[in-house]
């Protein structure tokens, strides 16, 4: 759906479509989730494509968003060298401790904080520059502050098996 969210907010500048169409995006990433878990069609494959796909699309919105909120480039840059971070330091300790890290609560709100924040934005057209700052900015120290603790349990993984 990344292009349509693309031609719907870029082009068209389509306040109500545009948060549909993303909001039926999650809603697909969700029950692709709970059918893969209840009908036991998990794989390692599945899993990392809808990590990617997830990823591309928070990327997408954002990207599109700075189009029209330049303060956008803060929580599109941060989602970007985190995700590089995340990659690398699961890598890491993956090779060296035998597992990756897994998802846990700062991460889920990460992503919900996110989500709200782009949703809101996409929807709301004359956003009052201090409503959409604050959202920006509480997006932002979420993320900081998720990356922080993923780091740390990576590191602290990686360390555990070194000794």
């Amino acid at each position: 759906m990344i292009p349509v969210i693309i031609w719907l907010y870029c082009f068209k500048h389509d306040p109500v479509w545009t948060p549909i169409v993303f909001l039926l995006s999650g809603a697909t990433d969700i029950a692709d989730g709970f059918i893969a878990r209840k009908f036991n069609m998990i794989s390692d494959f599945g899993k990392a494509f809808d990590a990617v796909a997830d990823k591309l699309t928070q990327i997408t919105v954002l990207f599109c968003l700075v189009t029209k909120f330049p303060l956008m480039l803060i929580p599109l840059v941060i989602l970007i060298i985190k995700e590089i971070l995340a990659a690398t330091l699961n890598l890491i300790t993956l090779k060296k401790a035998g597992y990756v890290v897994a998802a846990v609560w700062h991460g889920k709100v990460n992503t919900v904080v996110l989500y709200i924040t782009m949703f809101i934005h996409m929807m709301w057209v004359n956003i009052p520059e201090i409503v959409s700052n604050i959202l920006v900015m509480a997006c932002v120290g979420m993320m900081i502050l998720s990356s922080f603790l993923y780091t740390k349990s990576d590191v602290k993984a990686i360390k555990k098996e070194k000794k």
